[in-house]
């Protein structure tokens, strides 16, 4: 897993666009956008938590004997 993920082109593209959307946000666009685009990964990580953990039969409902 030492190896960089390649991104597809329709990422690349996707990441360009961003970027050229942020430059034209002011300061305080940028840093309201940034709090938010963090509030949504660590939501995103929660749910892949809970996902892996009913998934893998490690939620609190699971009896493993």
């Amino acid at each position: 897993m030492n190896q960089p993920i390649q991104l597809s082109l329709e990422q690349q593209f996707s990441i360009r666009s961003f970027a050229t959307q942020v430059q034209h946000m002011s300061p305080e666009q940028a840093k309201d956008f940034l709090v938010k685009l963090y509030e949504q990964m660590m939501v995103r990580e929660a749910t892949y938590k809970e996902l892996l953990k009913h998934q893998w039969g490690l939620d609190s409902g699971s009896t493993l004997a």
